[in-house]
């Protein structure tokens, strides 16, 4: 873990909100009193280890499924017309992930719930103000490209995360990770199938692209903004670890894209697009519910594990994407759709699956140096008494 300090409030609430203990070690030494048979006992126990083992990448899959809801709202309301701006999409997403995050820390009693604790302000500065950028980068992107092409630029991200956890943080990059990394990749591509590399194809499901050639060049560059928005936000969360609570780091995050959204919207002058039937608040609903619940156990997920594995688990957003765009939307998936399922479910479980385990970190770069200065204060400190 890059933080060294743990967040421990005086409340009992984080405790039980952020942080999950599980232990089968009495279990495996009970069972290896019976011989090790391979009984029912057994069975749960294996169980029980291999999700303790991975509660991080459980925890992000979870926020993707809430993701891929959030988002099924989210193209309901781009149908309407006129269609809902990206910026006050984002707007009533924030602001309702904002008030949730605020109600909940202020009725449990969690300790700084405007500023967060001191040692991280910087971290959760830095983890908001990327965060609107990849969040704002994706959804102007949409306005010029095809789902399936902003869906493929989208998911670099991971890829990019874990190089920047590696680099960054001293986490471990194994050649399994990236292996698992461009396969999931790949699945991705099959599933969306962007016209740049497939041609135009029937059924896309995403509707034509929209704008002159320079205006999906530009949507091009705010999608990869987007990305490198979402590699320092992941970034940030993995630096931050557990020094803060999860809802500190989406409180930044909410606050930053309210306020800036609020300014662009005023700026560019944008129409603020009212709901003016009941469904339609519905929706708007939906978006910031399931978004605050997605955000939520993504950042408790990416408390948990490396930013090369916990990220690898965002892959699965697509295939819950494809299994609501069927219900929802009446789609039919392709043969490429299926093993583009298939890839990126068999790239998750290998990641999970080959955990390694004892093997210690690299330093990052931030701790060493500060040990450094610490010892160094010690030294002189200690020659000084001496003279």
């Amino acid at each position: 873990m890059p933080s060294k300090n743990i967040y421990t409030p005086s409340t009992q609430g984080y405790a039980t909100f952020a942080t999950t203990h599980t232990s089968a070690r009495s279990d495996e030494l009970d069972d290896q009193s019976h011989g090790g048979h391979l009984t029912a006992k057994t069975i749960i126990t294996k169980v029980r280890g291999l999700v303790a083992n991975n509660t991080g990448l459980l925890l992000v899959t979870g926020s993707q499924a809430f993701f891929a809801l959030m988002n099924v709202a989210v193209k309901k309301l781009n149908g309407l017309d006129p269609p809902v701006p990206a910026l006050e999409l984002i707007f009533v997403r924030m602001g309702i992930t904002y008030i949730c995050c605020m109600t909940y820390m202020l009725s449990t009693g969690v300790p700084e719930p405007l500023l967060g604790p001191k040692g991280v302000r910087l971290l959760l500065i830095l983890r908001g103000f990327c965060g609107f950028f990849g969040l704002f980068g994706i959804y102007y992107s949409l306005q010029y490209l095809s789902l399936s092409d902003a869906t493929v630029l989208t998911f670099v991200a991971p890829l990019c995360t874990t190089v920047a956890g590696a680099l960054l943080l001293g986490e471990n990059f194994t050649h399994r990770q990236a292996l698992a990394g461009v396969f999931s990749l790949s699945g991705v591509v099959l599933i969306a199938r962007p016209a740049a590399i497939f041609g135009v194809y029937p059924n896309a499901g995403a509707g034509p692209e929209k704008g002159t050639s320079a205006q999906r060049l530009v949507a091009v560059c705010m999608a990869m903004v987007g990305v490198l928005g979402a590699t320092g936000a992941y970034t940030s969360i993995r630096a931050i670890g557990k020094r803060a609570h999860p809802l500190h780091s989406m409180t930044f995050f909410s606050t930053q894209c309210v306020v800036a959204s609020s300014v662009a919207m005023l700026v560019t002058k944008t129409n603020f697009v009212i709901p003016t039937r009941l469904d339609w608040i519905a929706l708007f609903a939906m978006i910031g519910l399931f978004g605050f619940f997605a955000q939520t156990l993504l950042t408790m997920g990416l408390q948990r594990e490396t930013a090369g594995r916990g990220t690898m688990a965002i892959y699965t957003q697509i295939v819950f994407a494809s299994v609501l765009e069927q219900i929802f939307f009446h789609t039919t998936p392709s043969m490429f759709s299926v093993i583009g399922t298939v890839m990126i479910l068999t790239s998750a479980l290998y990641v999970a699956l080959t955990k390694e385990r004892g093997k210690t970190e690299k330093q990052p770069i931030a701790d060493a140096l500060e040990e450094g200065l610490t010892q160094r204060a010690r030294e002189n400190e200690a020659n000084t008494s001496g003279g």
